[in-house]
């Protein structure tokens, strides 16, 4: 398996070139020694980060410790109770907080935690377009903001749901001035598509 991912990586840096920052989202779905066999095997190809969802700080730590590539974690995490031990062992490069779970004002408490840890932080984006306009106002409010992640996969109708859609240019999110988070909701596309119950 390690071998075979690390030729998918290698051969997505070669396609894409050395400009393009690569970060690896490895979820749960290992304990740390299996983190570790995978992170120093892919550490020479030049990440962005690799994303490790790992609820031991010390554990983390062993993996920061033993690859050159940054860590990104902690985008399970709620609140600064939860985050604090991750920030005092130095376990990551980057926390990810979760803007939706936290709220933005939490939010922004676990930030100003990491900035006193020198932590940069990221938004976990993965719910659609209005956690991208919440994500967004806690990036422009953040002094250390490192990068906003946005999910492009959704269901065909998902910029419909907002009066706004996102706007990317040279890479950068525009931000829309509106009140709250600078959109309404579009009540008639829940009349289109209502939710569906299954009955098991």
């Amino acid at each position: 398996m390690i071998n075979g991912l690390v030729k998918q990586i290698d051969a997505l840096r070669s396609g894409a070139g050395e400009d393009m920052g690569i970060h690896l989202d490895l979820n749960f779905n290992f304990k740390t020694e299996g983190y570790l066999q995978i992170t120093r095997a892919l550490d020479d190809l030049k990440l962005t980060w690799f994303e490790i969802d790992l609820y031991h700080p010390e554990g983390l730590r062993r993996i920061r410790d033993a690859n050159k590539t940054p860590i990104a974690s902690c985008e399970s995490l709620f609140g600064i109770r939860e985050f604090r031990p991750f920030f005092e062992n130095a376990s990551m490069d980057v926390a990810i907080i979760d803007i939706p779970w936290n709220g933005i004002w939490l939010g922004m408490k676990i930030a100003a935690m990491a900035e006193a840890y020198e932590t940069n932080v990221a938004p976990h984006n993965f719910y659609g377009n209005l956690s991208t306009l919440m994500s967004a106002h806690f990036c422009a409010a953040v002094p250390n903001f490192r990068v906003m992640e946005i999910d492009p996969d959704d269901v065909p109708w998902k910029d419909d749901i907002l009066t706004w859609k996102p706007e990317i240019i040279n890479g950068d999110l525009i931000v829309p001035n509106q009140p709250g988070w600078g959109a309404e909701l579009n009540e008639e596309i829940f009349k289109e598509y209502p939710a569906k119950f299954i009955k098991e």
